[in-house]
């Protein structure tokens, strides 16, 4: 069933980045995919008066392609098992994440390099970047990086290159980059060509290091204990969460920012870069690991500075419930249903908007719950409880569309079309 309430979201802009020219070590495709036997993507697209985006979700059982202006489903996607979806980065492509690695997912509405708008079909397709275990991906600068947990191995392309590749059946071509040790990690490359990974093994994980663009180390800091997620704010500065603080790298130095418990873990960072101030997940006990969290941890990294912010009484959150909108401004979904906004600079909460029912924590934290993207001033919430979507204007609150959907959503991800 589709709601559709006082105004329509307008449209959502793509700004394509240029693709740069790439590395002479770079090799062509990627290992294990089939991209000579992808089907055309463009087979039977039509012209498009505008952009028009997409909001991708997953389900026990599949995956869901939506308008993203009026959440109508355009796409139901048989896939088993928990899988994992994040934009590739060029406004047409989501990355889903499967047994084989990350797995190209066609939405089937994208905008030409010249400024032409197009609709199709949307589809999983045979494209897959090869990647056993894949984890994260980074998205930075023009570069789209993805970090192989089974490996520890770092795949980067030029993000652009992979909707133009796209249209022939093909993978842009990449580069790979080896790891000492198979992690659960995570890697950016920084706009001069530097690659900042992580170091661990099975056991655990240590820190980051520094490769420069021949890929030789140049730093590397072991100062970031169970080192998770990243964020890079203003001027380029990196910031890596560790369970004893933050690990911040500038100007070709690493900095450790000391959390002010024992144990005060930030495992995943939300960044903009218009701002120098991260502001980070944060957990002080041990034993609740993928709980419910009740503080964030504010960075500014022109002070080399970090403070812990506590949430109002009975506000919760989890990890995927909290998205940075610009330079001064976090939302975050809290467990009491409502669409929170925060000054990022006093973790003052700013503005509270109600949208959906009042919610627990999951068990686990790959479990259905409210799951919250941002894109273009429209966030979008997922209710696990209720099975439905919603569209929220995030400046004053307002309920743009809602959905029910035919399965209880977990991720979410949203191109711009």
């Amino acid at each position: 069933m589709i709601q559709r309430h006082r105004r329509a979201i307008a449209a959502l802009s793509l700004g394509l980045a240029a693709g740069l020219g790439l590395a002479a070590c770079s090799a062509p495709g990627g290992a294990g995919s089939d991209a000579d036997t992808a089907a055309a993507p463009e087979a039977g697209a039509t012209n498009a008066p505008a952009a028009q985006p997409r909001v991708v979700t997953t389900y026990d059982g599949g995956l869901l392609v939506l308008d993203a202006g009026t959440l109508e489903v355009q796409a139901d996607i048989p896939l088993e098992g928990f899988v994992r979806v994040n934009p590739a980065g060029d406004g047409r492509h989501v990355l889903v994440s499967t047994a084989d690695g990350f797995q190209v997912l066609d939405t089937g509405a994208w905008t030409t390099p010249d400024g032409e708008h197009h609709v199709g079909e949307p589809e999983l397709t045979d494209l897959v970047f090869d990647a056993p275990t894949p984890g994260h991906v980074v998205r930075h600068g023009e570069k789209t990086i993805l970090f192989s947990d089974g490996t520890g191995e770092t795949t980067v392309f030029d993000t652009a290159d992979l909707l133009t590749a796209s249209e022939d059946g093909a993978l842009p071509e990449i580069e790979r980059i080896p790891a000492p040790d198979a992690h659960h990690g995570v890697s950016i490359e920084l706009e001069d060509g530097t690659l900042l990974t992580t170091i661990g093994d099975s056991d655990s994980r240590t820190g980051v290091r520094v490769l420069d663009a021949d890929r030789a180390e140049i730093a590397r800091s072991e100062e970031c204990p169970s080192v998770h997620g990243e964020g890079t704010v203003q001027d380029e500065v990196a910031v890596f969460g560790c369970s004893d603080g933050v690990l911040v790298y500038a100007d070709g130095a690493f900095t450790k920012l000391t959390a002010p418990d024992d144990y005060g873990r930030t495992g995943n960072a939300y960044v903009s870069d218009e701002s120098s101030v991260m502001v980070g997940d944060y957990n002080d006990d041990p034993d609740a690991e993928g709980s419910l969290l009740t503080d964030l941890t504010v960075v500014d990294t022109s002070s080399m500075t970090s403070s812990i912010v506590a949430l109002p009484e009975g506000v919760s959150y989890t990890w995927k419930g909290v998205v940075r909108t610009d330079a001064d401004t976090a939302v975050l979904i809290g467990t009491d249903g409502a669409l929170h906004e925060l000054d990022v600079a006093t973790g003052d909460v700013t503005a509270s908007h109600p949208v959906i029912g009042a919610w627990e924590g999951p068990a686990e934290w790959q479990d259905s719950h409210p799951s919250l993207v941002v894109s273009e001033g429209v966030a979008y919430v997922s209710d696990a409880a209720a099975s439905e979507l919603h569209a929220v204007d995030v400046a004053s609150g307002e309920v743009l569309a809602s959905a029910s959907l035919p399965g209880v959503p977990n991720e979410l991800a949203v191109v711009t079309g």
